[in-house]
C-alpha cells in the first residue's frame, strides 16, 4: 500500500508540470509580443532552480568533489547532446529545424532532473521525520508547474500544438515516480548517489540557460523584456524555496 501511494504521489507531481504549459498556449497570438518575456521567465526559473533546488541540495547530499563531479559531467552532457542535435535535422510531427532542436534540449535536460527529484521523494518517504513526505511532495509539485512553463516556451516558438505541449511537460517528469519507488525500497543505496545526481542535473541546466535560451531571449531587440522576465521568474522561483523552507 505505501508503494501505490508513492507511487500515486509521484504520479501527481508529473501532472503538475503539464500545468505550467497552460498559461503558454493560452496567450495564442499575443505570445509573439511576450514572447521575449516568455523567454527570460524561462531562464529565470531554470537558473534560480538549478542553483537553489538541485545544486545547493547535491552539496548537503554530498561532499562538494561529489557536487563538482556532478556538476561538470552535467554540463559535458548537455554539449554532447547539443552537438548531437546540430549534426542532424531532427523533425518532430512535421516541424523541424533550430526551434525543434531547443526544444528537445530543453525535454531532454528537465527529462534527466526530474530522476533525482523522483529519488528525494522516495527518500523522504521513507523517512521516520514527521512531516518530511508531504513537505517534499509539495516542493516538488509546485517547482513542477514553472518547470512545464520553461517546456511549453521554446515548443510554443518551435510551432507546437497546445496538446503536444502539455504532454512534453508531463513527460519530462514521467521518471519521478520510477525515482521514487526505487529509492523508497533502496534508500541507503540510492542517496549515496543523490548528491552527484542532483549537480548532475544542475550542470545541464545551467549550461541550457547559458548556450541556449540567454541567446535566443536577446534576438530582436527584446533584452530589457527579457530582463524582466527573467528577474520575475528568479524571484518566483525564490519566493517558492523561500515559503517551502528549501
Amino acid at each position: 500500500m505505501d508503494v501505490a501511494v508513492l507511487a500515486l504521489a509521484g504520479a501527481a507531481t508529473a501532472l503538475a508540470t503539464g500545468l505550467g504549459a497552460v498559461p503558454v498556449f493560452l496567450l495564442g497570438r499575443r505570445a509573439e509580443l511576450l514572447r521575449p518575456i516568455l523567454w527570460g521567465l524561462a531562464i529565470g526559473l531554470m537558473g534560480v532552480a538549478s542553483i537553489v533546488g538541485l545544486l545547493l541540495p547535491a552539496l548537503d547530499e554530498g561532499s562538494a568533489w561529489e557536487a563538482a563531479l556532478g556538476l561538470v559531467a552535467g554540463v559535458a552532457f548537455l554539449f554532447f547532446t547539443r552537438r548531437a542535435l546540430r549534426m542532424r535535422d531532427p523533425h518532430v510531427a512535421g516541424l523541424r529545424g533550430a526551434g525543434v532542436r531547443r526544444s528537445l534540449l530543453v525535454f531532454a535536460v528537465l527529462l534527466l532532473h526530474s530522476l533525482p527529484e523522483g529519488f528525494a521523494l522516495g527518500a523522504a518517504f521513507a523517512s521516520d521525520t514527521d512531516g518530511l513526505a508531504l513537505f517534499v511532495f509539495l516542493a516538488i509539485a509546485l517547482q513542477n508547474v514553472p518547470e512545464g512553463t520553461s517546456v511549453a516556451i521554446p515548443m510554443d516558438a518551435a510551432g507546437f500544438g497546445r496538446a503536444q505541449q502539455f504532454w512534453a511537460a508531463v513527460l519530462t517528469s514521467a521518471p519521478q515516480p520510477v525515482g521514487a519507488v526505487l529509492a523508497y525500497l533502496a534508500v541507503e543505496e540510492v542517496s549515496a548517489l543523490l548528491g552527484v545526481s542532483l549537480a548532475f542535473a544542475a550542470g545541464a541546466m545551467l549550461a541550457l540557460v547559458a548556450v541556449e535560451l540567454v541567446p535566443q531571449a536577446a534576438q530582436r531587440g527584446g533584452r530589457g523584456r527579457a530582463l524582466a522576465g527573467a528577474v520575475a521568474g528568479g524571484a518566483v522561483m525564490l519566493a517558492l524555496a523561500a515559503v517551502l523552507g528549501v
